[in-house]
């Protein structure tokens, strides 16, 4: 069960959030939530999730790679928020969890009460839409909060349109 939304509520504000990852995709997620967010008086949440699967190493390694897999996370996200600062005028929050995805973007939601959508892009791969995208087509991993799936053939000014 999800804790009950505080986003309407006074000295709350509804949130976007969008799932950081290297998909060119989530781009696109981000455009779209930054842009519903700035469009409403919203918030902006980027989520980037470092799998704790590549950690499955020797202590001292474990360590290292831990460690970059952060510095990279977190390089990823200035760089993203510095493109939602130019482009659409906000300033993003930034989380970085480390576990399973979908386990963590649980979490933040539960944690954050005022997050109230989640953002997701469809992607062109051969393999599918991408993995977030296709656990919820199956409903293995149905968020508690409304999810948006973009098409993978919306460009930003189409997006813009839509917003």
């Amino acid at each position: 069960m999800v804790s009950k939304r505080l986003s309407r509520l006074e000295g709350h504000r509804r949130k976007f959030m969008a799932v950081i990852d290297d998909t060119p995709e989530c781009q696109r997620a981000v455009h779209y939530a930054g842009r519903r967010a700035k469009n409403s008086n919203g918030g902006l949440v980027l989520l980037y999730v470092i799998s704790d699967a590549d950690f499955q190493q020797w202590l001292g390694v474990e360590e290292i790679m831990r460690a970059e897999a952060r510095q990279e996370a977190e390089a990823t996200l200035a760089k993203t928020a510095q493109i939602v600062r130019e482009t659409i005028g906000i300033e993003p929050e930034m989380v970085i969890c480390e576990g399973s995805a979908t386990e963590q973007i649980h979490r933040v939601i539960e944690e954050d009460r005022d997050i109230a959508i989640l953002v997701l892009a469809a992607g062109s791969a051969k393999d599918g839409p991408g993995p977030l995208v296709s656990s919820i087509a199956g409903r293995a991993a149905a968020f508690p909060i409304p999810v948006t799936v973009l098409p993978e053939t919306l460009t930003n000014e189409e997006i813009d349109a839509l917003c």
